[in-house]
């Protein structure tokens, strides 16, 4: 854990928490925030190939504003690349919370919602999970330290978890060469190595994980290049053994992703606590 503070969205005045063992399902990991003070302004949520889920702790009730004049309320689902656009923004006060990112590989044994339903979207945990949803910030709010809280978490996971693999083989393999490669992934050889069509493929993927095979590599080759901007990398390397096709190429993609140009997005709050929340896994939270 990071103890810090102050307030607003100055990161380092957050509170990250880290578990200090893994947890019993495989494809999940998690972390715990606490943001002191005001939300001055919102916080801009940033895409990420990865269903999240934010269980807030307690009696805080954080706002999510969708960028399409929805505002969603308390615990929340939201699905890959949610955020698109650089228009979904997050609102509050005293904000503490326990997020979980998710392979959408196993994200519907787990939640029992396909990240089809919330593809770069989002949903309210109470409509989702009713009682479950409201007890579980119940037991957080109640816990006296944020390992007991990622002992909880993990124990509802576990128990909601479904053994079952709603995924077929062949489409958790091409997510997983998608997320290996780092979004540099031709998708006609990988429907050959996968012995698919490409029709085929994109037909399962897109069913099954919530977004076609190219829009994923897309999202995890932006993720990649995102984090590498935070880290200080210049531009133009970060373009050119990125995967882009140059520089412009590379400002097209972020400028799509968040509405902010390359120098701009390397300064964004949860950016920024990212590799603090999520250390030295190259974004292993994405995989199966």
């Amino acid at each position: 854990m990071r103890p810090t503070v102050g307030e607003g969205p100055d990161p380092d005045a957050w509170e990250v928490a880290r578990p200090r063992r893994p947890g019993r399902v495989a494809g999940a990991d998690m972390a715990g925030f606490g943001v002191p003070g005001r939300l001055a302004g919102g916080l801009r949520v940033v895409p990420h190939p990865a269903v999240m889920l934010v269980i807030e702790v307690g009696a805080c009730r954080a706002v999510v504003d969708d960028g399409a004049g929805r505002r969603h309320r308390g615990s929340v689902l939201a699905g890959p690349g949610f955020g698109d656009g650089g228009a979904v923004r997050a609102w509050g006060s005293q904000v503490e919370c326990v997020q979980v990112r998710l392979s959408p590989v196993v994200a519907r044994a787990v939640l029992g919602v396909s990240p089809v339903d919330v593809a770069g979207a989002m949903a309210v945990l109470d409509d989702l999970w009713g009682r479950d949803a409201a007890r579980a910030r119940e037991q957080l709010g109640e816990a006296s330290s944020w390992e007991e809280r990622f002992a909880l978490t993990d124990a509802l996971l576990a128990r909601r978890c479904d053994a079952r693999s709603p995924v077929d083989p062949e489409v958790a393999r091409a997510w997983e060469r998608i997320v290996a490669g780092r979004g540099r992934v031709r998708i006609g050889p990988l429907a050959d190595e996968l012995g698919w069509s490409r029709k085929r493929l994109w037909s399962r993927f897109h069913a099954q994980i919530g977004m076609p095979p190219k829009r994923a590599a897309q999202l995890v080759r932006f993720d990649h290049a995102a984090h590498r901007l935070v880290a200080g990398e210049d531009v133009s390397q970060v373009a050119a053994e990125g995967g882009y096709f140059d520089q412009s190429h590379l400002h097209r993609d972020v400028m799509a992703f968040t509405g902010l140009t390359p120098t701009t997005v390397a300064g964004e709050p949860f950016l920024t606590i990212d590799d603090t929340a999520w250390p030295g896994t190259e974004r292993a939270n994405a995989r199966p």
